[in-house]
């Protein structure tokens, strides 16, 4: 396969789970106090939306790319 057309067929796979998922979380652990040996650390939860219209794009894009891959 041609690199263009495994980076359209990538980016068609990253757009269809934008559009499925929607959104993912992650949690970061912080130190609050680190005082000798004793260490307290707080957990945030961090949610990151996905704009539908960014995962259309994609899906979009990759789709460009296969096909004029796939023409030269």
């Amino acid at each position: 396969m041609k690199p263009l057309m495994i980076l359209g067929v990538v980016l068609v796979i990253a757009g269809a789970a934008a559009l499925f998922f929607g959104r993912f979380t992650f949690t970061e652990t912080k130190p609050v106090v680190k005082a000798g040996p004793l260490e307290i650390n707080a957990q945030e939860d961090h949610t990151v939306w996905i704009p539908t219209a960014a995962g259309i794009v994609i899906v979009l894009a990759g789709l460009g790319l296969v096909v004029t891959s796939r023409r030269a």
